[in-house]
């Protein structure tokens, strides 16, 4: 009997892919604990308030805009794979649950992986929503050209993490 997969509800990710000129566990490493850095397209910053780098642990950071915008961002860590071998290291959260498992108003589940490439890495980050509408509205917000810049500036802090002097 084939494994179960569940309703086809169509294609609701929206997703980013972009090569990386430096080797997986850099940017491992600058994704998971340089997030500050990059998370965020300027001039917007993001706070990083709890990470608990484990499956169930918490993700919660706050999303602060240059007019004074405040917007937190309440979660749990589906899977952290770190780099090993030639596996495709990567890390999914949700907003549909906060701590304690209590379930709460669903936006997205966000992927972000990092495949080794000929020593390069090739990023990809992915938005898998709900429903049509919270895929819609997130287009609307400007998903593509965000989530792109967030890509380049992760790309150019690892990059220059690996330039010689």
């Amino acid at each position: 009997m084939p494994p179960y997969e569940g309703p086809d509800h169509g294609n609701l990710d929206l997703s980013v892919t972009r090569l990386i000129d430096a080797p997986v566990a850099t940017v491992w490493n600058i994704a998971t604990q340089r997030m500050e850095e990059y998370f965020c397209p300027r001039p917007w910053r993001v706070e990083v308030v709890e990470h608990d780098w484990r499956a169930g642990g918490r993700s919660a950071l706050v999303m602060h805009g240059p007019d004074g915008e405040h917007m937190p961002q309440e979660g749990v860590f589906l899977e952290v794979t770190p780099p090993s071998g030639n596996a495709t290291a990567r890390f999914v959260f949700t907003d549909s649950l906060g701590p304690g498992w209590k379930p709460q108003g669903p936006f997205m589940v966000g992927i972000m992986e990092f495949a080794d490439e000929g020593g390069r890495t090739r990023y990809t980050g992915t938005a898998r929503h709900w429903s049509a509408e919270a895929c819609e509205q997130h287009k609307a917000m400007g998903f593509e050209q965000g989530w792109g810049i967030v890509a380049a500036q992760l790309a150019a802090i690892a990059e220059a993490e690996v330039q010689p002097a």
